[in-house]
């Protein structure tokens, strides 16, 4: 299975230079776990699923810690059939999900979820789950949404996306969940997703 990201960070400030390159240390411990590779676009992270949900969170939580406005786009996917497979990219969580119901995945990512570290960083996600070449994929969908509405982070559905609240590293972690526990195990899934932080606008409405 081929499993990566493209990242792409926006620091809505005209030091986005030094917001970028102050965030980037963040990316350090995970270097060995990943692939990494940026051009003028975007970062490309190949590699298992905790690593790379895990460096997308904390160079968010970097740049969202310079108090500037700030903006992530990610493009996430999973078993897309165009790609070669990738042995770094083993996740043991989808070994594990094709043998389990909805409702235990739903449990188990709940679970996930309640566990993760509290990174001291608030921020705002939507994003889109598509679960590619299957004919019930509206069922894993539904199935992704009751679970977000269990975790403490779920704000509100919107057209074509689900909006989610909260710290970091909640947020992070239902992220990584609905990537991991819902589609099929071996099936190609995507998320379309956008972060941000610091936001004038709540402000400005509540002026």
């Amino acid at each position: 299975m081929f499993i990566g990201a493209q990242v792409s960070l926006y620091p809505m400030t005209s030091g986005f230079v030094d917001v970028i390159m102050s965030s980037l240390g963040a990316l350090d411990p995970y270097r060995e776990d990943l692939r990494i590779e940026t051009d003028d676009m975007s970062t490309l992270m190949v590699g298992p699923p905790e690593a790379l949900t895990g460096a997308m969170r904390d160079l968010f939580a970097a740049a969202s810690g310079s108090g500037e406005h700030v903006t992530m786009h990610v493009t996430l996917s999973r078993g897309c059939p165009g790609e070669p497979d990738d042995p770094s990219c083993h996740c043991e969580a989808l070994v594990e999900a094709q043998d389990k119901s909805l409702e235990e995945r739903r449990r188990i990512a709940a679970a996930a979820v309640a566990d993760a570290p509290d990174l001291g960083a608030p921020i705002d996600v939507q994003f889109s789950l598509y679960v590619l070449g299957q004919d019930r994929h509206m069922d894993e969908i539904y199935g992704c949404i009751d679970f977000l509405k269990e975790t403490g982070v779920f704000l509100k559905s919107k057209n074509f996306c689900t909006r989610l609240r909260g710290d970091a590293g909640a947020v992070f972690a239902a992220i990584r969940e609905a990537f991991l526990r819902f589609g099929p195990a071996e099936g190609h899934v995507t998320i379309d997703l956008t972060a941000s932080a610091n936001s004038p606008s709540p402000k400005a409405s509540a002026a």
